[in-house]
């Protein structure tokens, strides 16, 4: 567990060494309130989503008995339904997970909500939690064998890894507003340069914890 923490959150983080998720980190991140909640909401639609998806990874893409397909009869024992369904069906899950959340923040945390803006319903869309479903079951690594408990710890933790870059980036940000950036790099030029840099910098965790997979 403590080895995919630290591959998720650090060196693995799903923003800085694989670029999935970037509109809504360049996006979001003018402000540490907004990148807070867009942090958590990611946070939570991951760990959901990783959950689900490996019910359906399990029950209805993965070939075997178990399958559910084959037990209506729909397909046989040894057809894979990974290549077909697998993009459909998590998306599905996601876009599900998605409205939940909206609907929450809409009637509960409505401030947060404006401040989120069209970049809460595109969750739905973001590269990172799509990338983390599918890494976890039917783009597994070879050195990954799908559990319930270890795909959902690891949607977790990736979503604290996308919600601890998506502070800092916010902090960077808020101090470059009071600082004299040339005209040309003011805006996404900058913070892609920002960006840049704390991917090197992240990048020196593999060696400190000897994390590779």
């Amino acid at each position: 567990m403590f080895e995919i923490a630290i591959a998720a959150i650090l060196v693995h983080n799903f923003v800085l060494a694989k670029f999935l998720g970037l509109c809504p980190f360049i996006g979001v991140t003018k402000r540490t309130d907004s990148a807070f909640g867009m942090g958590m909401a990611v946070t939570f639609v991951m760990t959901l989503a990783s959950a689900v998806a490996f019910f359906v990874f399990r029950y209805v893409l993965e070939a075997g008995p178990q399958n559910l397909l084959h037990r209506l009869g729909l397909i046989s024992v040894d057809q894979d339904m990974m290549l077909v369904l697998k993009t459909v069906s998590y998306i599905l899950v996601i876009a599900v997970l998605v409205q939940l959340v909206e609907m929450f923040l809409r009637k509960s945390i409505p401030a947060l909500y404006k401040a989120l803006g069209i970049y809460l319903p595109i969750i739905t869309t973001n590269c990172a939690i799509l990338g983390v479903v599918l890494l976890n079951t039917t783009d597994a690594p070879a050195t990954h064998t799908p559990s319930f408990v270890n795909c959902t710890f690891r949607g977790f933790c990736a979503g604290l890894g996308f919600t601890l870059v998506m502070l800092l980036m916010a902090g960077v940000r808020e101090r470059l507003d009071r600082v004299n950036v040339p005209k040309a790099m003011q805006g996404a030029p900058i913070a892609f340069v920002c960006t840049g840099l704390m991917a090197l910098a992240f990048s020196g965790f593999a060696k400190l914890f000897g994390v590779t997979g």
